[in-house]
């Protein structure tokens, strides 16, 4: 039995329209066979496989057609007929390969035979392949008579290399560049193939068959034919095509920028091992992943371009190609293609490609260590794109400034004890009440709440400390230097778990599952752990050192890592919020009935009962009220959440304010310290120090 013929050969074109990707060549030569208007000398050039030969005896077919003029042989004649696929061929029809008959006597003998009549045709046509291979002296021996062919000759030169077919003769010849097959066209034209072959192929294989190819029809051909050769029942797979090609699967491809994309050094020396462990070759790699950041350049600057054909990808290949660029920037795209380009120069005649493939991969890793202005552009850049995620904090920062104004008011209505208090600095850590630890200040003299002092008011600096300590830590704005606020930070945590991950496992998994971010401003950045332990292994294990690492690759941050033991997570802010919101309703004009005269209103203690009548009708404070040493405790453990600042800051106002000799004791009122503490804050009494 035997083998049937290559696919180039089986489906060579017989006809111009048949002719595919070169339309700008086969209608100007229709057109003219149509009328009449053949040239006596052809120059055909382009790239190997894309159509010159086949052109020019598809040519020679329609001059020697009996029906002539006609634009496409008739394939009925016997002409058209030894001139088919697969004929015997024509003796007034002569091939010469000039790579092996480009010498000055065989020139001289082309031009002895060229003079006599054609056999039984119309013409003697002369097709000279490869014809930049003939000698100049050559070209010389055949000038004139492709200058003054006798009537029934005619030329046709097929060439790869247009420049090296001397001058005089390219002058005297009408020249057609053909072209490379565009992939699209090409793609369709061997899916139809192997239709017709009746061999089913993947849509995945396609785009590396035409890759293989590169624009080449009878290279992509016989790249497919090898395909089809070894397919088995499933057809032509990816698989096959990808192993039996040499390409680079996608997966290793993908896992390698993925390990750019998160900067994990691991990860991408890891894909390298596995390269040459399965015997690939280093170059094509190289080749396969300048190709890949070639694509995600593309589609950064256009995002639909797998949608729109831009690409020739399959489309779930498109999606991940979307998802990939995103995690970069034109910039740092751009650089790190450069760097691969590079390489790829390098790796020519290299005896160690696998040194070089590292090396280029620790140069794409590492855009802090180059000073180039492609690094310092890739930096900026990625600076850039963190900001434009978290947004810009200005705005917001605006409005949050005079929201507590309209709280300054009501506030001055009560007793004026604010100045003793700035005597005394903020308490470092929580505790029941700053002024427990000593006998309380002498009282003022109390002020009438029907006389109000507007001018006090604008110029005493106790309503800015009132506001500050009553609004919510939560909602502070970042800083004056506009950092990220706390949602900001908050919506890019997930970002930097997986950048501390890549750094230290253990680090991840003490933030991961026992720590939340409490609060953030331009220099800090505090993390609340849901019990001690955690946070002592987070602190003594130099995890902090990690965190602000991985803070500086993922937000350009550079903050103070700060740890608190905080077990309520984000509600323990919500009893602040509450007595911002009791003190912002409360009404301007405060009437008797609401406060006493040796004491704040209710609504400024935050507490709603009555107040208790002594016996001779004068409402005098409870012997012992929670709510009057909780709020400022409160304050003070939202101030050393966020890591509060350590300049003395003016309590909000308290039943202590104010002090009378008739104002029973703890005692007295059967409450201790340690039930007092443990009513109020929840907390357990340890050990008392007492101060002298």
């Amino acid at each position: 039995m035997e083998s049937p013929l290559a696919l180039y050969r089986r489906y060579r074109p017989e006809t111009f329209q048949e002719v595919i990707g070169q339309d700008h060549v086969t209608e100007p030569l229709r057109a003219a066979l149509a009328a009449n208007r053949v040239n006596h000398a052809y120059l055909f050039s382009g790239p190997r496989g894309c159509g010159k030969t086949t052109s020019a005896r598809i040519l020679a077919r329609s001059l020697n057609c009996a029906q002539a003029p006609v634009s496409d042989p008739c394939g009925e004649c016997d002409s058209c007929r030894e001139l088919a696929r697969g004929g015997p061929g024509s003796i007034d029809v002569i091939e010469i390969d000039a790579a092996s008959h480009g010498g000055v006597d065989d020139a001289r003998d082309l031009r002895e035979k060229a003079f006599f009549a054609p056999v039984r045709d119309k013409y003697k046509v002369y097709i000279i392949d490869e014809a930049h291979m003939v000698t100049t002296q050559g070209f010389n021996a055949l000038l004139k008579l492709v200058e003054e062919p006798p009537p029934h000759l005619r030329f046709i030169f097929a060439t790869t290399e247009p420049d090296k077919v001397l001058p005089t003769i390219r002058s005297r010849t009408h020249h057609y560049p053909f072209r490379l097959i565009p992939p699209r066209l090409l793609s369709d034209y061997l899916s139809q193939l192997a239709g017709e072959e009746g061999v089913a192929i993947e849509p995945a294989a396609l785009p590396l068959v035409v890759r293989a190819g590169a624009g080449s029809a009878r290279d992509s051909l016989s790249v497919l034919d090898q395909l089809l050769g070894g397919a088995g029942p499933a057809g032509v797979t990816h698989k096959l095509a990808t192993d039996l090609l040499g390409f680079t699967p996608d997966s290793l491809l993908d896992e390698v920028v993925e390990a750019f994309a998160s900067r994990d050094g691991a990860s991408v020396f890891s894909v390298v091992d596995k390269v040459v462990e399965t015997g690939q070759d280093p170059r094509r790699f190289t080749e396969d992943l300048l190709r890949r950041l070639r694509d995600l350049v593309i589609v950064t600057a256009v995002p639909d371009a797998p949608a729109t054909g831009l690409i020739d990808v399959p489309q779930d290949a498109g999606e991940r190609l979307v998802a990939q660029a995103a995690r970069f920037g034109a910039i740092e795209l751009s650089r790190a293609a450069d760097i691969v380009a590079a390489g790829l120069t390098e790796m020519r005649g290299a005896t160690a490609p696998r040194l070089l493939l590292e090396l280029l991969c620790a140069r794409v890793l590492l855009p802090g260590a180059d000073h180039s202005s492609e690094g310092v552009m890739a930096r900026l850049e990625r600076l850039e794109r963190r900001m434009d995620v978290t947004g810009t904090p200005a705005p917001a920062a605006a409005p949050a400034r005079p929201a507590p104004e309209p709280v300054a008011a009501p506030v001055q209505e009560a007793p004026a004890t604010v100045a003793p208090a700035h005597d005394e600095p903020a308490p470092p850590i929580p505790t029941p009440s700053p002024r427990h630890d000593g006998p309380p200040p002498p009282p003022p003299p109390p002020m009438p709440t029907s006389v109000p002092e507007p001018t006090p008011v604008v110029e005493d600096p106790a309503p800015a400390a009132a506001s500050t300590s009553g609004a919510p830590v939560a909602e502070q704005p970042a800083g004056p230097q506009g950092g990220l606020s706390l949602v900001d930070v908050r919506r890019l945590w997930p970002d930097i778990l997986e950048q501390t991950k890549n750094r230290r496992r253990l680090a991840w998994m003490v933030l991961s599952q026992h720590a939340h971010v409490v609060d953030v401003d331009a220099t800090r950045l505090t993390i609340g752990f849901a019990n001690a332990g955690a946070r002592d292994s987070f602190v003594n294990g130099g995890c902090d050192e990690i965190l602000r690492q991985a803070s500086i690759d993922v937000v350009g941050m550079d903050w103070r890592v700060e740890s608190i033991v905080d077990p309520s997570g984000a509600a323990a802010q919500a009893p602040v919020v509450r007595q911002s919101a009791t003190e912002s309703a409360a009404p301007a004009g405060a009437t008797p009935a609401q406060s006493s005269p040796d004491g704040p209103p209710d609504w400024v203690t935050g507490s709603a009962a009555p107040a208790a009548e002594a016996p001779s009708g004068e409402p005098v404070p409870p012997p012992a009220e929670p709510p009057v040493s909780a709020a400022p405790a409160r304050e003070a453990l939202e101030a050393a959440r966020a890591g509060g600042v350590s300049e003395p800051s003016a309590p909000v106002r308290s039943a202590d304010d104010d002090v009378d000799r008739d104002d029973p004791d703890a005692e007295s009122a059967a409450l201790d310290t340690e039930s007092l503490l443990s009513q109020t804050l929840g907390a357990k009494l340890i050990e008392e120090i007492k101060n002298d």
